[in-house]
Order: structure tokens, then C-alpha cells, then sequence
């Protein structure tokens, strides 16, 4: 007599399998289609389910394939990189990973993209982002299953005025660390300019602050944006911004935050003294430290070609300076990004007396850093994005 086949087992195993990451590859160049294809398709759980070679072809592909991630070049015939990612994001909010190249005019392109909605960006030649191939491929497959297994919904905000522009509505991510399952639809509209009731309601600690520290990665320009264009002119210490960017992006990113900002923004020099209302954003591919000569708080900017340190600049690094310079008069953040640099700098820091805020799951593009930092239990709370600077300014002692 045949035995009878019990299925559950084999079902049971099929759900706890990760699911592929669908990605529809989006280039003009048939070269690259295949490269990136051949090097996603070398790890078992991504899936590419398509190509496009233009923009409006990517936009059609987007709403009637689903993909969960689209990797997209910038310049591209018909319809452009930054127009397509606008089109999508309005019509089927998907996590689009742009590719540029690392030059002033690809820079300002892709924050261009970032700001239409995309969720972060990688250079073009790979072996700008890795010491070797191997480790730049790995660090492609991981960013598209990092982003790929997330809901994004229509979380939009109004457009953020400034004395210089007002950067038009665009949608904003709102995702989950677990893979993408069936659950009802919590989409809603909130502002990320406007900060909460329970922001209003928060109360400054009442101590003293000399330094705000700021460290983050993917997610991070529209995040640093998002709260410094609501710091005023007046801010009463410097900030340090560490964001996870290649060397040719920061000049670039520097300079529109500066325009957009009430306070003053800058790419950290060697040497420069840390003023009050002043933004410093590490050089990208350098590293940034925080030392103290007489009375005065001066930055070190250097190249770092240490194999045992991944980023550069790195969060951890910056943390640990002003662990030692500020002791606990400092108030760090950190926000959303892949990983977990952060943690061991926020321990330092933590263990002088500084305070560690850490930017809420809801409101991350990716939930790696503020997580490690939070789980670790260093993190004093855990805040939305629309809130940073509302707290941040009543901390310090601004309003």
C-alpha cells in the first residue's frame, strides 16, 4: 500500500525560505543591463524579472510588473532617469536604487533623484565603493535585498519652504525590516515638516549641550534635509553630519544643503574651527575627528586606508572623537542606514554622559543603524523623522 505523501512539512519549508527579490533593471546600455543582471543573479535570492531601456519604458514596466526594487541610470533617451523616478513614485511607490557617475554633474543628478524619491545610489564602476570586486558585488546584492524587502507606501509631505527654494511634494518611504507579507494598507498622509503632538509636548531635558552629532547612511540626505532646513539661523553649536557618500557626492550635497538652510552648511576642511549655527559634513572617502587645541574645538579631516574600517567616513570614528573632546555635552543622532556603524561610537558616548537619540522604525528607509544603536539599549528614545528638529531645537536650548 502507498503511503500517504504529508505536504505540510514541505509547505512549512517553503515559507521560511526568503521569497526573491524582484528587481527590474532599468538602463540604455545593453552592456550594463547584462552586468548588473549577471551580478544580481548570482545570489540566489534576487530575481531579475525584467529590463527597460528608458525611462517611460520603466515607468509602463513598473506598474504592470510589481518589481520590488528597480536599480535606474540617470541619463537615459525618452524619458530621463530623475523624471522616471517621479512617474513611478506617483503612480506605484516602488524602492529605486539609482546608478551615477562620480562627477560633479552626475552628483547633482542624483540628488536630484533622491529628492524625486529614490532610495539611495551606488557609483556606476563598482570598484568605487569596495576594495576589491568581490566585496563590491556582495555590497550591491545586499543593498537590493536590504531595500527590496520592504513595503513602501504613499507617505508623502508638503513641500518644505525655504528663504532660498521650496522643494516641490514628493513621496517618501515608509518601510519594515521583515520580508514583504500581506497586511492591510496603513497608508496615510503625515508631514515630515510638521512635528507631531507628542513633539510639542516633549520637554528639553534641561541640560547643557556644547555639539550636535549627526551620523547616517542610506536614507540619509532627505533625512538630514528634512531637519536641517528647520534649524534656524540662530542654532547655538555647531553640528557634525556624517553621511555615508563617496568623495564626489559631498562637495555637491554640502552645497545644497546650504542653500536650503537657514544655518550655515560646509564640507569639513582640515583645521576648521567648530562655530555655532555651522553644519560640517565629512568629506566623503576621509575621515573626520573632533580635537581640542586651548579653548577651541578644531576638526582633523584625513585619508584612512586602514582595511579594517569600511566607512568613509565612518560614524564610529567622528562619535569617538567628540567622546573624548565634548565628554558628555553632546547630543548625538542617528538615523536611518544600512549596518551598524554608529553603535560603537554611541557606546563611547553613552559612557561619558552624552545623550544618544535614535530616529524611529517607521519613518527609516532602512532600519540597520538606529537599530543597532537602539537595540543595544544606548538610545535614550527612538524619534520620527518629522520630529528631529522640533526636539533638537527645544534640546539645545533654542526655543
Amino acid at each position: 500500500m502507498l503511503e500517504r505523501f504529508d505536504c505540510s512539512a514541505v509547505e512549512q519549508n517553503k515559507r521560511a525560505l526568503p521569497m526573491a527579490v524582484k528587481v527590474l533593471v532599468v538602463d540604455d546600455s545593453s552592456f550594463f543591463r547584462r552586468r548588473v543582471s549577471e551580478i544580481l543573479e548570482k545570489d540566489s535570492e534576487i530575481k531579475v524579472i525584467d529590463f527597460a531601456v528608458n525611462g517611460k519604458e520603466a515607468v509602463e514596466k513598473a506598474a504592470s510588473l510589481r518589481p520590488d526594487v528597480i536599480t535606474m541610470d540617470v541619463e537615459m533617451p525618452v524619458l530621463d532617469g530623475i523624471s522616471a523616478v517621479k512617474q513611478i513614485m506617483q503612480a506605484t511607490p516602488t524602492p529605486i536604487l539609482m546608478f551615477s557617475s562620480l562627477t560633479r554633474e552626475g552628483a547633482s543628478a542624483t540628488l536630484d533623484a533622491l529628492d524625486a524619491g529614490a532610495v539611495d545610489f551606488l557609483p556606476k564602476k563598482f570598484e568605487d565603493i569596495a576594495r576589491n570586486s568581490e566585496e563590491a558585488i556582495k555590497s550591491l546584492q545586499n543593498k537590493v535585498k536590504e531595500i527590496g524587502r520592504r513595503r513602501v507606501s504613499r507617505f508623502t509631505r508638503p513641500s518644505i519652504s525655504t528663504s532660498n527654494r521650496t522643494i516641490e511634494p514628493k513621496p517618501v518611504r515608509n518601510e519594515t525590516l521583515r520580508p514583504a507579507v500581506p497586511q492591510p494598507d496603513r497608508s496615510f498622509q503625515r508631514s515630515a515638516t510638521t512635528s507631531s503632538p507628542a513633539a510639542s509636548a516633549a520637554r528639553a531635558s534641561g541640560k547643557k549641550y556644547s555639539l550636535v552629532a549627526i551620523g547616517t547612511s542610506t536614507g540619509g540626505p532627505v533625512a538630514l534635509q528634512t531637519i536641517l532646513t528647520q534649524i534656524p539661523a540662530n542654532f547655538p553649536h555647531p553640528i557634525l553630519l556624517i553621511q555615508h557618500m563617496p568623495a564626489a557626492f559631498t562637495p555637491a550635497f554640502a552645497a545644497r544643503l546650504h542653500s536650503l538652510c537657514k544655518i550655515k552648511v560646509k564640507e569639513a576642511e582640515h583645521g576648521d574651527r567648530l562655530m555655532p549655527g555651522v553644519a560640517y559634513l565629512a568629506p566623503g572617502g576621509k575621515q573626520m575627528m573632533v580635537e581640542s587645541r586651548g579653548g577651541s574645538k578644531t576638526l582633523k579631516v584625513f585619508e584612512d586606508d586602514s582595511p579594517r574600517i569600511t566607512y568613509k567616513p565612518s560614524v564610529d570614528i567622528t562619535f569617538a572623537s567628540v567622546a573624548k573632546a565634548y565628554g558628555g555635552d553632546a547630543l548625538a543622532v542617528v538615523l536611518t542606514g544600512m549596518g551598524a556603524d554608529g553603535r560603537d561610537g554611541a557606546r563611547m558616548l553613552k559612557q561619558v554622559g552624552a545623550t544618544i537619540w535614535a530616529q524611529d522604525e517607521a519613518t527609516c528607509v532602512v532600519y540597520g543603524m538606529p537599530q543597532a544603536v537602539a537595540s543595544a539599549g544606548l538610545a535614550s528614545d527612538s524619534i520620527a523623522l518629522q520630529d528631529f528638529a522640533s526636539r533638537i531645537n527645544k534640546e539645545a536650548g533654542n526655543q
